[in-house]
């Protein structure tokens, strides 16, 4: 089979067992709307930046897709594991349609761009695409550092347990308006934050650099997304860890980024040149103290 024939994704009906999950939880995220505590809203925020933050945008995309620093492995494993809270799938399969995204952008291949319909973009291709499973040889292919590792192997497969733990636990806890705010209503809100990069972002907003795809920066996506809103940046330096390059274009998975960096976690730290708007500067290691 050509790279090609793997990697487009097709229309290939209804993918129930996702639509029936999906179905569950925007109803499970509405129920939680007739609930209320403070409780339940502190918890549900962070736990949102927890799998969101550190674990989409600082490790799932940032660290585990582009390689844009390093950390310890315990770290790394760590980041992951907060990832799966968002239940996006495994950190693999994750990775490997991101990847497939970059070497397809807005091109036939991409797994969900916008030219193929807004709707397909957000979550048409969850619902009835290949909803980022895909097939050893293309999971080889485009993540063989990642293939190679036990670890993430292993929770690849079983990603939904640590949900289902912390479910439980949230429910033992503090009763059904934690469980409903902690995980139904912030997996909601967050899978459809993470969609907006994919639709959104390839649709509105302001482009600083001329790159042959349609990436664009979005502020409300940004903040959705804990900083990942600045589509247009990270497309034209995809590995570059921080992608709020301006003072007002907030980026807390950078911040989380830095952090680390001070702490001693993180290292080789990948940044863009500071230049004029226009210029397209290389990715480079950051390799200053803090």
């Amino acid at each position: 089979m050509s790279e090609k024939a793997e990697v487009i994704q097709r229309r290939t009906g209804i993918n129930w067992a996702t639509t029936i999950a999906m179905i569950v939880f925007h109803a499970g995220a509405i129920a939680a709307l007739f609930t209320f505590s403070w409780t339940a809203v502190i918890v549900s925020v962070v736990l949102w930046w927890v799998s969101g933050s550190l674990g989409v945008g600082m490790g799932f995309h940032r660290l585990l897709t582009h390689r844009g620093y390093k950390t310890p492995k315990w770290v790394e494993y760590f980041l992951t594991l907060c990832g799966t809270l968002s239940l996006e799938g495994g950190a693999i399969d994750w990775v490997v349609t991101h990847r497939i995204h970059h070497g397809h952008t807005d091109a036939p291949g991409d797994p969900h761009t916008p030219r193929d319909g807004t709707w397909w973009a957000h979550m048409g291709w969850i619902l009835t695409g290949t909803a980022q499973q895909h097939g050893d040889a293309v999971m080889w292919r485009y993540a063989p550092d990642m293939m190679r590792d036990r670890f993430h192997v292993l929770l690849n497969r079983f990603y939904w347990v640590p949900q289902i733990v912390l479910g439980v636990m949230l429910l033992a806890f503090g009763g059904w308006t934690l469980l409903l705010w902690g995980v139904f209503l912030r997996v909601t809100l967050n899978l459809h934050s993470t969609w907006l990069v994919n639709s959104a972002t390839h649709l509105w907003g302001s482009r600083r650099f001329e790159t042959t795809d349609d990436s664009t920066n979005l502020w409300w996506v940004a903040l959705l997304t804990w900083g990942e809103g600045w589509h247009n940046n990270h497309h034209a330096h995809p590995t570059a860890a921080r992608h709020g390059l301006a003072w007002y274009e907030v980026d807390v998975n950078w911040w989380g980024i830095r952090t680390l960096q001070l702490l001693g976690l993180a290292k080789e730290i990948k940044l863009i040149k500071q230049a004029p708007a226009e210029a397209r500067p290389e990715a480079e290691p950051l390799q200053r103290a803090a």
